[in-house]
């Protein structure tokens, strides 16, 4: 059989190779061995096809004959083409079916093995999938072996060949879906690495390489998430497949704010990063669903998420049901967290203009506070305000996070004009009967407004983990200049379960654009980045906390004699309660004080007594001058040379200068070269020889590392001249050769061997200048 790779290929030469580069390529590609999964047969096949490439294109005649066929497939006519196959030794007396288009080579059975891997080694992982997969679903075998009538042995194991060919195929399908992956195509990625996933567990083979597809598979599974809900409402199966995925990742975590290991390799802050992305493309019908199921495990980020799904789609709905399931949420939340800006919300869009007055009054955003105020001055109250930040807060915050709703108006004329609307909100209980049930406005505490700041210390979204949507600005539309309507015309019925609180006749406010930044209330303490960036902590940490004065636009809104003290006996609580925390504070500060003062006086009078009768030894004699500046003995300089000690040759010098000795060879012959380090040790002969020695090895880009142990045998002494000495040493030498970069074993070695060092004293010590191996087992040291 014929299969389309050529002998340049196998070798990974260009077509002018020379003879050099051939033989090195050889030793590279032998040396380097496949996966350790495959069979020793596979890689003998392999290692067969690699020598035949060699002997083919290492003999002149032979390479001049195959260059030509090359040549003629890759530059000439269809003719000359199959002239040229025609003329090719091994690959046209087979079987005569030639394939003109792509230069090929006529294979053996037992060679088909190695030839899908060295096709998998060059990155021809479609061609692997090809040829590999007629073999698996060929039955009988016959496919590659003519006579074996079954893929199994007689004991009904699978035979070591499709062992390796569907480790092949695995491989391959592995690869591929991860460039796919990288190219952004995540569902065929997913098919990918199913398909190799699938082979695997079908045979029952290799589970290390099934577990690193199914490690992928799982890593992937967030960005097929964001890819198929991503996709146009019209493709229902699509998105339905990503929300079942994302609710098989919410499981395994344990819900959106859960620390279960799903395998993605996404922490908690991560995975609300992806949820706050993956939000902008689910509508709100979506989103209710998942996030109300989600807020049962219990959760505090799927109820708020849940809350925001419920007004949004209550309000464009027109559902006011919807609202006041809400409303009922935030007051489980609001025992945790300040939610009082959104109950104040809730309420005034079921009516409730009381209670809504009455949750703005005890919320700590200030931001939002002064808005409402600003746009409330010409008013009794603070519902003007309020009703124009509602509709911004619909506009810019809440809708921008539901793909169906992004182009959605909030009006809230409209939403009180609407019949259904009326008709649910003159249903429900007058707000005198509402008020002994709502347990959900509290006064906020330290601990809650400290809860609400620990959430919001995080940027918006990263775009960098989920490349589905490089900008990560949520699309608000531009909020125009208008004249806020005239909301007497419907407070009399709209509003109709409290009617003390309606604007003057005539009243118009005149509203200025306010600029669109998405994200100035985020979870309101569920979660810092659920709903875009975070506001400014440090604006509302600047405020000061101070006890709240009657609002003079709430003074004659209408309210009885008798809900106005309820506020006030609350804010005076609240005014005791800090004067009583703050007189804690100063007397738990000012007896530390007192303590930390006891215990210096204490310890002072201590040392003084023992000072008195236990004094401190004198020093006799003269004593030892030191300065800061001055050290008492002289510091060598880190760059200088090695000093001997002077005198008579002894065997602890001589070690010490035929170790520098080594340790300057390991040097100049390492990687870095450090060849003007051997003049410090060597001199005459000794010194000439290695400068040729470790320049050479510089020039051709070796070097090596070493590793020594010596011992001093013998050390004899000229009696005619002190100045020379004769040393005998015992010398393991361990050294790793590298050439390019890459380490040649067979160049390395480890070996004992006695040398013996001519010695030479000169003005700045001791030098060797010859050197000579005595029991040779190698080259000379």
């Amino acid at each position: 059989m014929r299969i389309p790779l050529d002998y340049y290929r196998i070798l990974g030469l260009p077509l002018a190779a020379s003879e050099e580069q051939l033989r090195q390529a050889y030793s590279d590609r032998i040396v380097q061995l496949p996966r350790r999964e495959y069979s020793q047969a596979a890689i003998n096949s392999r290692k067969q096809l690699i020598e035949e490439a060699y002997v083919v294109l290492s003999d002149p005649k032979e390479r001049k004959a195959y260059d030509q066929i090359y040549l003629a497939h890759a530059y000439g006519s269809e003719s000359d083409r199959n002239a040229a196959v025609a003329t090719e030794n091994r690959a046209l007396n087979s079987n005569g079916s030639v394939d003109s288009q792509n230069l090929s080579i006529e294979i053996n059975p037992e060679e088909f093995v190695g030839a899908l891997l060295l096709l998998q080694e060059l990155g021809e992982y479609e061609l692997v999938l090809k040829l590999g997969h007629p073999y698996l679903v060929n039955k009988n075998g016959t496919f590659l072996r003519v006579g074996t009538s079954s893929e199994t042995d007689e004991f009904g194991e699978i035979t070591t060949e499709r062992a390796d060919i569907v480790l092949t195929i695995a491989l391959a399908c592995l690869e591929v879906g991860r460039e796919q992956w990288q190219q952004g195509h995540y569902e065929n990625a997913a098919v990918s690495l199913e398909t190799g996933d699938e082979l695997l567990a079908r045979e029952g083979l290799f589970p290390n390489v099934r577990a690193e597809i199914q490690s992928d598979l799982y890593r992937l599974r967030p960005y097929r998430i964001l890819e198929l809900v991503a996709l146009p409402k019209e493709k229902v199966t699509e998105r339905r497949q990503g929300l079942q995925l994302l609710q098989e990742i919410l499981d395994e975590r344990g819900g959106v704010d859960g620390t279960g290991d799903d395998q993605s390799g996404l922490n908690v802050d991560d995975f609300l990063r992806f949820i706050q992305q993956l939000r902008n493309y689910l509508t709100v019908a979506e989103q209710h669903k998942l996030f109300e199921a989600e807020s049962k495990r219990p959760s505090a980020v799927a109820t708020y998420l849940a809350i925001y799904a419920l007004v949004a789609r209550g309000f464009t709905q027109r559902q006011p049901a919807l609202i006041r399931q809400a409303k009922q949420m935030l007051v489980r939340l609001s025992k945790r967290q300040d939610v009082h800006l959104e109950q104040s919300l809730c309420a005034l869009l079921l009516g409730q203009t009381e209670e809504a007055t009455r949750a703005l009054e005890l919320s700590q955003e200030y931001e939002a506070l002064a808005f409402i105020r600003e746009h409330s001055l010409n008013s009794p109250d603070l519902l003007p305000g309020l009703c124009l930040y509602s509709e911004r807060w619909l506009q810019n915050e809440v809708f921008p996070h539901f793909c169906d709703l992004v182009q959605e108006q909030a009006s809230l004329k409209d939403y009180f004009a609407d019949r259904q609307v009326q008709a649910y909100l003159e249903q429900l209980p007058t707000e005198a009967q509402t008020n002994s049930e709502e347990v959900g406005i509290n006064p906020p505490s330290s601990q809650t407004q400290a809860t609400r700041q620990s959430y919001r210390t995080h940027p918006n979204v990263v775009s960098r983990r989920f490349p589905r949507d490089g900008n990560t600005e949520q699309r608000v539309p531009q909020t125009p200049n208008y004249n806020r309507p005239n909301y007497s015309q419907y407070a009399s019925s709209q509003f109709s379960a409290s009617p003390t609180h309606s604007m003057p006749e005539g009243a118009n406010v005149e509203m200025p654009a306010i600029p669109s930044e998405n994200g100035d209330r985020n979870l309101r303490g569920a979660n810092y980045y659920v709903n875009g960036a975070e506001p400014s902590v440090a604006y509302r940490r600047s405020q000061p906390q101070v006890r709240r004065r009657r609002s003079p636009y709430v003074n004659s809104g209408g309210r009885t004699s008798d809900q106005r003290p309820i506020a006030g006996r609350r804010r005076r609580y609240l005014a005791v309660g800090a004067k009583a925390k703050t007189r804690l504070m100063w007397i738990v500060l000012i007896g530390v004080t007192g303590i930390l003062v006891l215990w210096l006086l204490i310890s002072t009078a201590v040392g003084w007594l023992h000072n008195l009768f236990s004094p401190a030894p004198a020093l006799q004699g003269e004593q030892l001058v030191i300065t800061l500046n001055e050290p008492p003995f002289a510091i060598p300089d880190r760059n200088s040379k090695a000093q001997f000690p002077e005198g008579p040759l002894t065997e602890a010098t001589a070690a010490e200068v035929i170790q520098t000795w080594l340790s300057t060879k390991a040097a100049a012959l390492g990687p870095n070269h450090e060849i003007d380090s051997l003049k410090e040790i060597l001199v005459g002969s000794a010194l000439s020889q290695w400068l040729q020695v470790a320049q050479k090895e510089q020039a051709e880009n070796r070097y090596r590392k070493y590793e020594h142990r010596l011992k001093v045998e013998s050390l004899e002494t000229s009696p005619i001249d002190k100045n020379y000495a004769a040393v005998q040493a015992s010398v393991t030498e361990a050294a790793q050769f590298y050439e390019n970069g890459q380490i040649n074993q067979r160049k390395s070695y480890n070996e004992t061997v006695r040398v013996r060092y001519s010695l030479i004293r000169q003005a700045n010590g001791w030098r060797i200048r010859e050197m000579s191996v005595i029991n040779k087992v190698s080259t000379i040291l």
